[in-house]
């Protein structure tokens, strides 16, 4: 089959690999299409510990079970599914407590195991979820990115009334609009450097959209304000902006060494919660049914489609900020 490569890092190309077979458990999946995200872009650039080389990426994908091994029960060829990439152990300290995003020996498909930037994808047949009739495969591809914004909305306090920031109008930060527009947010502010992101995020429901959140008027603060860029300069803005009582979210992704500042005594004597949100955790199911039920606007979200040997492309232009959600769409067999 076809697949992109990251050999190593900084180092990627299309080219044929073995096809997958299913051993006991598992399946393998014809991908329809696979997303890309910001981890993509840490793997390729050797910035993610866990992965090893080579590797196949794409941890966003839905498709057609092609092929299913002994001892699968439920799911036979030809059922449409998107797949959580989630590998936990199941055993060690964090997966006994149901802290499975946590686990000690933590694996994904498409970062530490070979992903569905391919023709074919190998799956636990457990982490298959079947589809509804009327979801088109593509638009199903975006169910594992919201399935961590759920889980990011499972770590807030969700009151109804709050004033939302949100930092970053990317594919995260629009899931996060849209959530907590249905979450009963009184206003939703979001910021982004990247003007041209921003009439998407307004036409999606943002009430406030600007460069700076210094162009909102709100001196008084945000009771929830969400980091969704992973940037430095954004995350300790967010922070002096969060209103007293208020909870900051760490969901975008920061390189391992990033620091930030700010001010203890604040955190303190405000009473202000910092929350972080890691993956996916209890929450694909629900994914599926939130897709399933029109609660994100797919359409909106995929600006992009590109075919298979155009990999590399893709993966520059994600860099460069072009677009918003860009998926890779492979035509198995």
């Amino acid at each position: 089959m076809r697949a992109a490569v990251i050999e190593t890092p900084g180092n990627v190309s299309v080219t044929t690999v073995p096809d997958p077979a299913p051993g006991p458990g598992q399946v393998v999946v014809a991908v329809a299409a696979c997303g890309i995200c910001g981890t993509d872009l840490h793997i390729f650039d050797g910035d993610f510990a866990p992965t090893p080389y080579p590797i196949v990426p794409g941890h966003e994908f839905a498709g057609e079970i092609a092929a299913v091994g002994p001892d699968v029960h439920g799911l036979r060829v030809g059922d449409r599914v998107a797949v959580d990439p989630s590998l936990f152990c199941g055993h060690c300290h964090y997966c006994e407590r149901g802290q499975g995003n946590l686990c000690d020996v933590w694996n994904a498909i498409g970062v530490t195991r070979d992903g569905a930037c391919a023709e074919y994808a190998l799956a636990p047949a457990a982490n298959c979820h079947r589809l509804p009739d009327h979801l088109d495969l593509s638009h199903a591809a975006l169910i594992e990115p919201l399935s961590c914004a759920v889980r990011g909305f499972d770590l807030l306090p969700r009151r109804l009334g709050d004033h939302y920031l949100i930092y970053g109008a990317g594919t995260m930060g629009l899931m996060m609009l849209q959530l907590a527009r249905r979450a009963g947010a009184a206003s939703i502010s979001v910021v982004d450097l990247n003007a041209a992101r921003l009439p998407v995020a307004a036409r999606l429901g943002a009430d406030a959209v600007a460069a700076s959140a210094d162009e909102f008027d709100r001196p008084q603060g945000w009771e929830i304000v969400i980091d969704c860029t992973g940037a430095v300069a954004a995350i300790e803005d967010g922070l002096t902006r969060v209103r007293r009582g208020g909870t900051f979210q760490q969901f975008g992704v920061a390189p391992a060494d990033a620091t930030a500042r700010f001010s203890p005594f604040r955190v303190y004597n405000d009473e202000i919660t910092i929350v972080g949100s890691m993956a996916v955790l209890h929450s694909f199911g629900r994914a599926v049914e939130l897709m399933g039920r029109g609660v994100i606007d797919p359409d909106i979200m995929i600006s992009d489609r590109f075919a298979l040997d155009r990999y590399p492309e893709a993966l520059d232009a994600f860099r460069n900020g072009i677009g918003r959600k860009l998926q890779i769409h492979a035509a198995a067999g």
